[in-house]
């Protein structure tokens, strides 16, 4: 049950024409707008995230020097991508 409201937003009529256009059969702007404010959400959250674990790996670093060299961190995302590719059937 939704029990908030989300303030309504002013935009050019060229915005809402071409978001008028690419609604799916049976979408509202509702739904729209809804589903676009939790991807919003869900990726301001992801960065926050992403930004605090950077900030502590760099202390960490500063505060023991020890790193882990680039070719092997690429080297193992590499292997993970080759594995989910595969997964994937690609």
């Amino acid at each position: 049950m939704k029990d908030a409201v989300i303030p309504q937003v002013r935009v050019e009529a060229e915005l809402r024409a071409s978001l008028d256009a690419v609604l799916r059969p049976g979408e509202t702007l509702t739904d729209f707008v809804e589903v676009a404010v939790r991807n919003a959400v869900e990726y301001r959250r992801v960065q926050t995230d992403f930004a605090a674990r950077c900030e502590e790996s760099l202390a960490e670093y500063e505060r023991t020097g020890a790193s882990i060299p680039a070719a092997k961190v690429v080297a193992k995302l590499e292997s993970k991508l080759a594995k989910r590719r595969k997964e994937l059937g690609g």
